[in-house]
């Protein structure tokens, strides 16, 4: 669908094509156990180079509305599992790299108004049809939208670090 709202499955698939790729599906499995839960907030820390980004992709291909993804999960693990039909490609996902934010703008506040316009734009083009009150506003546009469409947005954050790294 867009670049950041439902991007689709077309990076976890350039990971199943590659020469080596480690089933890590099972993170489906769990992070299906806490969604709508106190627990749904997951941090997945490793050290660099340990497969972060692809879990963020894999996450991105199973949740997101914007790409059907059953046949490339049927192989792996999170395919047996009682929850897998049930969180399969159901929520709207916003999936942010921080890094392309980071380096594109300074100061930090200049880098988060501007992934805000850029959702924002993405969420007007989606859900037009909405009527929401403010659309400059991204917290509320979000619960506008949730509170329309009764679909919850899943956020995955990869390189949510790189503040550290790049500052």
């Amino acid at each position: 669908m867009g670049i950041y709202l439902n991007p689709g499955n077309i990076d976890f698939q350039r990971s199943l094509n590659s020469e080596i790729y480690v089933d890590k599906t099972e993170l489906i499995k769990h992070t299906n156990k806490v969604i709508n839960t106190e627990q749904q907030n997951v941090c997945v820390s490793r050290p660099r180079r340990f497969g972060k980004s692809m879990a963020a992709n894999m996450l991105v291909a199973y949740y997101s509305r914007g790409c059907e993804s059953k046949e490339m999960f049927g192989n792996y693990k999170i395919a047996a599992d009682p929850s897998f039909e049930k969180h399969l490609n159901r929520y709207n996902v916003i999936h942010i790299n921080m890094v392309n934010f980071m380096k594109r703008k300074k100061p930090v506040s200049d880098s988060i108004d501007y992934l805000s316009q850029r959702l924002l734009h993405e969420l007007k083009k989606e859900f037009g049809d909405v009527d929401c009150f403010d659309w400059t506003d991204l917290i509320s546009v979000l619960e506008e939208i949730f509170d329309a469409k009764k679909i919850p947005f899943i956020f995955i954050i990869d390189e949510w670090d790189c503040v550290f790294r790049i500052f």
